[in-house]
Formats: structure tokens, C-alpha cells, sequence
């Protein structure tokens, strides 16, 4: 992430540089951006979630409870995801975290080339949803989440929620 966890949102619009309040001139001491790999194993689901909480309280990012639990139940459908669907191609994956003075972003990253899409609810299936439950914690927390392609051939599927409450009609 070129922007270290700063600036008004998780990712301007299209790519494009528009104008942007530039925030303050030092970061907030909770500011920056944290990576970890582990290898695609089930046990990595609950460590990457134990990574992540530790590090919000940390490094003191004024998350909400609901917020940790909407951010953990990410992290835990993300790697849950890489390590079901992409250890075969990937057996490491790599977890970020990104906070910014408004916002806090994670992300899992594989190898695997294959982009998922959210799939609907079936309810004749038992799983499959995870990035439909994903998306959907993300939007009721007024955030936003992608999926991209790396450099390396793989994706990274990135959730980005703002720090304060946002209220969705």
C-alpha cells in the first residue's frame, strides 16, 4: 500500500489522485502498516485473528468492540478462504494490516490466480459465502471491500472500515 495507512479512505476512486484533505502533518501514534505470512494451514486461521486483535490493542487504534469483532470475523473468512481455495497453488499467505487516522484495512494475500466472486445465499449449501459475509460486514460498517490481482499472479481481498460508526439506512 503506497500511502502507509494514511489519507481520508482506503483507496482513491479508480486509481485517480483527486484532491484530498491532507490530514495532519504527523501521524497518529496507531498509524502504519503491519504484514505477517504464515503457511496456509488451518491452524493459521486462528492465529491470523490473534495476530490482528493483539495488534489493534496494541498499537492503541480506538476500534469499537463491534468493529474488532467485525474486523476478526474478516480476517478469519479471508484465510479461512486462502487456506481451503488456494493452498494447493499458495502454501504460505500473507495477512495486512493498514491503519490510517479514520480507517483500518485488512487484508489476506495468495499466490492462487483464481478471483472469487461473492457467491448469493443458497441455503441448501452449508458454505461458500464467506465473501458475501465479508461484503456485508464491510457495508454495514460503512466500509468497503475488493478483491485485486497481485504482481506475483495471485489476489489480495482487502475490507476497509472507517474508525468512527458510520449509520446505513
Amino acid at each position: 500500500m503506497d500511502d502507509h495507512g494514511r489519507g481520508p479512505g482506503p483507496r482513491p476512486e479508480d486509481g485517480a489522485q483527486g484532491p484530498r484533505d491532507p490530514g495532519p502533518a504527523d501521524p497518529l501514534p496507531y498509524e502504519g502498516v503491519w504484514r505477517f505470512t504464515a503457511p496456509a494451514v488451518d491452524a493459521s486461521v486462528p492465529q491470523a485473528r490473534h495476530a490482528v486483535r493483539d495488534l489493534l490493542y496494541r498499537q492503541g487504534v480506538p476500534v469499537s468492540e463491534d468493529l474488532v469483532h467485525g474486523l476478526l470475523l474478516i480476517v478469519s473468512e479471508l484465510a479461512t478462504n486462502a487456506v481451503k481455495h488456494a493452498a494447493l497453488l499458495s502454501p504460505m499467505l500473507a495477512v495486512e494490516v493498514a491503519v490510517g487516522a479514520e480507517w483500518v484495512r485488512v487484508s489476506v494475500e495468495d499466490n492462487h490466480p483464481y478471483r472469487p466472486t461473492a457467491l448469493e445465499a443458497d441455503h441448501g449449501r452449508t458454505g461458500g459465502r464467506g465473501l458475501l459475509l465479508v461484503s456485508e460486514v464491510a457495508r454495514e460498517a460503512g466500509g468497503v471491500c475488493d478483491v485485486e490481482h497481485t504482481s506475483s499472479g495471485g489476489k489480495v481481498i482487502w475490507a476497509a472500515l472507517p474508525l468512527k460508526p458510520v449509520r446505513v439506512s
